[in-house]
């Protein structure tokens, strides 16, 4: 007996290799799952700072506008963020990246299905990130497309009409446009670089917002006996409040459009996108302050609010290989670009009310042409990249808002704005408490 017990013991402990091999064959290692793991988290975090750009967008347009547009603006935000995010799950991702396709426009017309709940990493695809994660990352940055026509338009524009070109924007027009460069298509193979979006989101948004604004027409009174009539906004606390937010949201915007964290170069490229984009929002917000001292005797803090942010969207098509030398100079040519354009378009009695155009559009083709001469992308395809992107989405904008303009109407009654969107449009206030301004 005792022996047999002593084989038993035995023949337990021999066992035990084969049984721990069986174990690795069945749960893959760190090195193979880790770069799956670390990249969809990296979609997570980025997503949700990406995401807090809402709030940023919500914020800003609320100090910008006077008090009694204020509802109006985050009744817009909510409802625009909202409205993306069905549009971009029901038709707009699968749009944007087809897979297989001719380079322009592939009818993928069908909603995104996420992976199935505990999914085993021996049924996955590990080989990038999940898609769930995919995703969540880049609706965030349709929603901001759309923030950027909301501040443009603001104070003048029906709420229905601008949700229903929300619809158009953020479920057809920019995923037909985002795939030309992110989805595979056509500007991709020309070489055209866009690392985190400064066209394909940015510029998107800014176009979409000057056809708008052409077409709405500027606000009562802005253009009267050959004046420009300055329309101070009602809170600039919530306006820094707000930019400080798109700061910080940034970091998810620009790092986690290095898509990838399973390595060790990854992660430290990362890092670099996050102290680069620093440096070209600081670098906006200086210029801007110093320019506009020198040009106006005082400084503007509405200037140095939109400096920064042009910091921002100037880096955002390249913010890797610059060093932090070259980060500061396009980020401050950005702060340049904000201070010189936004009366240019007072001269053309263009109304954007939050100066979403010389932020979004301008800064963001400044940013896109930067990549050149970082040798990321030659300056052709970057011309290229930028006409295309320009000429697609400003003329079907154009288009969108002419037939909704003739349909239904855009522009709420001169009543209306003269009393407010607020309480004309939505029968609520923002400050019931304090006269109207």
């Amino acid at each position: 007996m005792k022996l047999l017990k002593t084989l038993s013991v035995a023949s337990a402990f021999t066992a035990l290799p084969t049984l721990a091999l069986a174990q690795e064959a069945a749960a893959p290692g760190f090195d193979e799952i880790g770069p799956y793991i670390m990249t969809t988290l990296l979609f997570l975090v980025g997503g949700f700072l990406v995401f807090w750009m809402a709030a940023g967008f919500a914020m800003l347009e609320a100090g910008l506008v006077r008090s009694k547009n204020v509802t109006m603006q985050l009744t817009k935000n909510i409802a625009l963020f909202s409205t993306a995010a069905i549009m971009y799950w029901l038709v707009g991702f699968n749009l944007m990246y087809p897979g297989e396709f001719n380079g322009y426009f592939a009818p993928n017309f069908v909603p995104t299905v996420l992976e199935p709940v505990g999914l085993a990493a021996a049924d996955a695809s590990l080989d990038y990130a999940s898609v769930a994660s995919d995703f969540f990352f880049q609706l965030m940055f349709v929603a901001a497309t759309a923030s950027i026509v909301s501040g443009a338009l603001a104070e003048r524009i029906k709420l229905w009409p601008f949700l229903i070109f929300v619809v158009i924007l953020t479920g057809i027009m920019y995923p037909i446009t985002g795939s030309w460069q992110w989805g595979g298509g056509f500007l991709s193979e020309l070489g055209f670089s866009d690392f985190a979006g400064s066209t394909v989101v940015h510029s998107v948004g800014g176009w979409a917002a000057l056809a708008g604004a052409i077409v709405l027409g500027p606000r009562l009174g802005k253009y009267k006996d050959g004046k420009v009539n300055p329309m101070p906004g009602s809170n600039l606390a919530l306006a820094t409040l707000g930019t400080f937010i798109l700061w910080l949201g940034w970091f998810g915007f620009n790092g986690g459009s290095q898509l990838a964290a399973g390595t060790v170069g990854d992660i430290t490229d990362v890092g670099r996108i996050f102290a680069n984009t620093n440096m070209a929002a600081a670098s906006g917000a200086i210029v801007a302050l110093i320019l506009t001292q020198v040009m106006y005797g005082k400084v503007d803090l509405t200037m140095v609010l939109n400096g920064a942010l042009a910091g921002l969207v100037s880096i955002t098509a390249e913010p890797l290989a610059p060093s932090l030398f070259g980060s500061l100079l396009i980020g401050g040519v950005g702060g340049v670009i904000v201070v010189l354009t936004v009366p240019m378009l007072d001269k053309f009695k263009i109304d954007d009310v939050v100066g979403a155009i010389p932020v979004h559009l301008i800064a963001g083709i400044w940013g896109t042409i930067a990549v050149a001469f970082s040798g990321s992308a030659t300056i052709g395809a970057q011309i290229t990249g930028i006409l295309a992107y320009g000429v697609f989405t400003f003329v079907v904008s154009l288009v969108v808002w002419f037939i909704l303009k003739a349909v239904m109407g855009i522009r709420v009654s001169e009543e209306a704005e003269i009393q407010g969107l607020d309480t004309s449009e939505l029968g609520m206030e923002a400050y019931p408490d304090f006269t109207k301004g």
